[in-house]
């Protein structure tokens, strides 16, 4: 059964609606809504194929807009300490705050590219992550490496020490986004979207588009270059199981790994074939997360697609716009999204 949650016929008095049709990268962010006051994301929906994802997603829920103007968001990363939420601007090369009742504003530039002329269009970071340290660690693309923040979160700087940056003597093409292992090994996928030329950048020093794991003493194993566009990366509850996404419009799917107690994987399969909707929305299998109860929410065509752990489409959040990444808050009783030039909010089930 196919139900629909249409976010536009609803209105609210105490809300400040902003028309957004201007071009959106002429919007500030200093042009936001007033602080406290969120507002509807109109142009999206709420949209169920089993009535079972009102048990992931209340019906009331709606989709928030908390930052816009942006040229593209993502890496979006709750710090539960300062309660926060971290997000990448990539061309901007800069990294966005954003706290309930305040304003997006910057949080530390520069964040993937320490250069002076990047003549791409993707320098900046793009996955975040805490370590178990509670450090911020960052997927550089202008740099090509995987980075550790040195300064502390309240006192951001642009300091950072390399983790790994290339796989017997050359380097990475553009680390993207990552995942830590309870045990502490950091998993990671490595397209070509930071280089200038991606595919056919004179820089490229690898033939594949590799999934790798950086163990917690430091060793880097090559797990996988079977992905053409290996993108978001996220582990079920267990950890027995590892979900990469492949961000390939001729091959836009997810696949599923068995996690093997050596940390490598094994027995890949793809989980879901998205290829037949790209051409009908925006967007591309991009970044996920997954919550307690291993439903797995992934930025695809369309929005941020809800899969059950058997990998049935519950439904999804259609946001119209190329969607890259979500993250939870600490309780995963909230969903993040960073979606072309916003940032939005849907509440979730406990």
């Amino acid at each position: 059964m196919k139900k629909r949650l249409y976010l536009g016929l609803v209105a609210f008095n105490a809300l400040i609606l902003i028309q957004c049709k201007t071009e959106k990268k002429e919007t500030s962010i200093k042009e936001q809504e007033k602080p406290n006051v969120s507002r509807i994301f109109e142009e999206g929906e709420i949209e169920a194929y089993e009535e079972s994802l009102w048990s992931v997603i209340p019906e009331a829920s709606m989709i928030e807009v908390l930052a816009a103007g942006h040229d593209w968001t993502e890496g979006p990363l709750w710090l539960p300490e300062q309660e926060m939420l971290l997000y990448t601007d990539i061309p901007r090369n800069a990294i966005y705050s954003w706290k309930e009742g305040e304003e997006a504003k910057m949080y530390l530039k520069p964040s993937g590219f320490m250069g002076e002329n990047f003549e791409g269009s993707e320098p900046g970071a793009n996955g975040l992550l805490l370590n178990s340290e509670g450090e911020l660690v960052l997927c550089q693309h202008g740099e090509r490496q995987i980075a550790l923040m040195q300064s502390s979160l309240v006192e951001p700087a642009a300091n950072y020490t390399t983790l790994a940056s290339a796989y017997k003597g050359k380097r990475f093409n553009s680390p993207n986004d990552a995942a830590y292992k309870s045990n502490g090994d950091l998993y990671f996928t490595d397209p070509p979207y930071g280089l200038p030329k991606r595919m056919e950048d004179p820089d490229k020093e690898l033939d594949y588009q590799g999934v790798y794991r950086l163990s917690k003493e430091g060793e880097l194993t090559l797990l996988t270059t079977e992905f053409t566009r290996p993108n978001g990366i996220a582990f079920s509850p267990d950890e027995k199981k590892l979900y990469v996404a492949n961000s390939d419009p001729e091959l836009a799917i997810w696949k599923v790994f068995d996690v093997l107690e050596d940390g490598s994987i094994r027995n890949g399969r793809t989980f879901y074939d998205a290829t037949g909707m790209v051409a009908q929305e925006k967007g591309l299998p991009d970044g996920l997360k997954v919550d307690n109860e291993g439903n797995i929410f992934a930025t695809g065509p369309g929005g941020v697609f809800i899969f059950s752990p058997e990998g049935r489409v519950l439904g999804k959040i259609k946001t119209g716009q190329a969607t890259s990444n979500c993250a939870f808050n600490a309780d995963k009783s909230t969903l993040y999204i960073t979606a072309d030039s916003y940032v939005l909010r849907v509440r979730l089930r406990l």
